[in-house]
């Protein structure tokens, strides 16, 4: 156990610390790095995911030797959302399975905790050491304490995906409104429409031409930088003749 109360504070901010970077992924091996790390005698980390497709390691802090999804403490702890601990292998029998690839991996004992996660998701932090008995109370205190960070990395780490899925979402959004604007002056200057008939015209191309409103927008106003507007109207058949009366 960290003498310093301080340190671990520390390792608290890094494992949930976000930078521009990030995805789950990273904030995840991060997380088990530096657990690894913290926890006296912890050789080896494991985060378990169960969702509705099924129960997956999402990370490991290296090639185990063992499978963690042999019926045994992690998949427990993950299908009940209930701690787990394996105090001796060699004396506990409770999964014989899981037991014989543990020990033979060379380790002796583990801990798996429940962590809280967004949505429906459930999943689980395994600590495991080579030695017996290695998470006795204080140990499951300190591990307790990190586990619920851990829970907020992933919320972090949701969190963090959300707000970048919408800020991509608001620049398209954006960028849209801007080739819009762009398409409907060229048509307004070429044909002397006003604003909203300059819209409605570019509706109608998308819909005939079957494109959508933003990829036409852009293909008119390429055309004018390229000096082939003309041609390109003609192509998509939006001769004056055509779109001086559009429907409403």
């Amino acid at each position: 156990m960290p003498d310093d109360i301080l340190s671990v504070a520390s390792e608290l901010v890094e494992i949930t610390r976000l930078v521009a970077d990030d995805d789950f992924s990273a904030t995840m091996a991060r997380f088990v790095t530096r657990l690894v790390r913290t926890v006296p005698g912890c050789d080896d980390a494991i985060i378990t995911v169960r969702s509705a497709t099924g129960v997956e390691t999402v990370h490991s802090s290296r090639d185990l030797g063992f499978d963690p999804l042999v019926p045994g403490p992690i998949v427990e702890a993950v299908t009940f959302g209930e701690p787990r601990r394996l105090d001796d292998v060699a004396v506990d029998q409770r999964w014989p399975s899981f037991g014989t690839q543990f020990v033979n991996a060379g380790y002796r004992s583990c801990l798996c905790l429940p962590v809280s996660t967004p949505g429906e998701e459930t999943a689980v932090l395994t600590l495991i050491s080579k030695d017996a008995d290695r998470f006795g109370e204080s140990a499951y205190d300190l591990v307790l304490l990190l586990t619920l960070h851990a829970g907020v990395a992933f919320e972090n780490a949701a969190l963090f995906h959300d707000s970048r899925e919408l800020v991509t979402q608001l620049r398209t959004a954006l960028r849209t409104r801007s080739l819009v604007g762009q398409a409907q002056g060229l048509l307004m200057r070429h044909y002397t429409y006003d604003s909203s008939h300059a819209f409605e015209v570019l509706k109608r191309a998308s819909q005939n031409s079957n494109r959508k409103l933003r990829d036409l927008a852009a293909l008119l106003v390429k055309a004018h930088e390229d000096r082939t507007f003309e041609t390109a109207l003609a192509d998509l058949g939006m001769a004056e003749q055509d779109v001086t009366s559009p429907s409403h």
